[in-house]
């Protein structure tokens, strides 16, 4: 029997944040910095996300055990590169991230897993003080470690998938932003248990960071 796990975001204080930073920058928000003609398509931000696979439905065994994954919070970074004043390209990196697997409310094993996403965005007002932006793109994801604590075999495949964004960066000068985004990437995974089939896991976290940027 196939078995699917669906996880919807919840909203976190870490948004919360990112609204307020929105609000205080609003007074300035017809500003406009002078650009840069000497500036760089590169762009590189360096920041902290929250990857959050609120679980929704998921059993196994027989559809008598419920399945949850914790969310998690780490360091990630994104580099970005600039077609045109409007049109960017952005990846968002990061070291693994450590998610704990509960079954029926506890603990039965953990996972990390590698979740990078290639972007196109386009950024509304590049001159403006308060710029937002949309992307659409891809993930690509891929588990390690993964452990289950009664010793079983626990294998979870890499995964392919669409992923959207939207965010705002809010100039501080010519180089420096402060910026904040929300991603939602899908996330399939074919599951095995000591080597055998039990479905698939579908994932498909919300990521939302915070961030400083340079443009160079």
């Amino acid at each position: 029997m196939k078995h699917a796990f669906s996880f919807y975001p919840s909203y976190p204080p870490l948004i919360v944040v990112g609204l307020a930073l929105s609000v205080m920058a609003s007074p300035i928000h017809a500003e406009t910095v002078h650009a840069d003609t000497d500036l760089s398509p590169w762009q590189l931000r360096a920041g902290i996300s929250l990857i959050d696979p609120q679980s929704h439905n998921g059993r196994i065994i027989q559809d008598t055990a419920a399945v949850t994954v914790d969310s998690q919070t780490g360091p990630t970074f994104n580099i970005g590169y600039y077609l045109t004043p409007n049109w960017a390209i952005d990846l968002l990196g990061g070291l693994a991230f450590k998610h704990q697997i509960n079954v029926n409310g506890e603990r039965a094993g953990s996972t990390k897993h590698l979740p990078p996403i290639l972007s196109l965005q386009y950024h509304f007002r590049p001159e403006a003080t308060i710029r937002p932006f949309v992307g659409v793109g891809i993930n690509y994801t891929r588990f390690l470690d993964e452990k289950l604590d009664s010793g079983a075999k626990l294998s979870l495949g890499s995964s392919w998938g669409p992923a959207v964004q939207a965010g705002v960066d809010i100039a501080l000068d010519a180089h420096w932003t402060l910026g904040g985004d929300i991603r939602y990437a899908r996330i399939d995974t074919r599951t095995k248990i000591n080597g055998a089939n039990v479905g698939t896991v579908e994932i498909n976290p919300t990521v939302y960071s915070l961030n400083v940027g340079y443009r160079f």
